[in-house]
């Protein structure tokens, strides 16, 4: 079988993410020269992405970090909870027909 031609390629890569992902990649026993390259024949081989490709989770915006705090505050006593509690689904459903 005949050795395959190897051609230098440069990538860029940021430096966090290159350190984070040869930090992983070293705990696996892979170079990250060896994950490019077998993230590369697969997608030869598959003619596809080989992996699902996930974007990042969300961060909240202003208002939903406010609200979290304001709950966490309520949940430890350090606001007072002055929502109102239900004993049935009919009390709840009175409160909400209030106008």
């Amino acid at each position: 079988m005949p050795t395959a031609t190897v051609k230098p390629t440069t990538v860029r890569i940021e430096e966090g993410l290159k350190e984070q992902a040869t930090e992983f990649l070293d705990s696996v026993g892979l170079s990250l020269n060896s994950y490019l390259n077998l993230a590369v024949r697969q997608l030869v081989n598959q003619q596809k992405i080989p992996f699902e490709i996930v974007g990042r989770s969300e961060v909240p915006n202003e208002a939903t970090r406010r609200a979290m705090v304001i709950a966490e505050a309520h949940e430890l006593g350090i606001l007072p909870d002055e929502s109102p509690s239900f004993d049935s689904v009919d009390d709840l459903m009175s409160f909400l027909d209030e106008d």
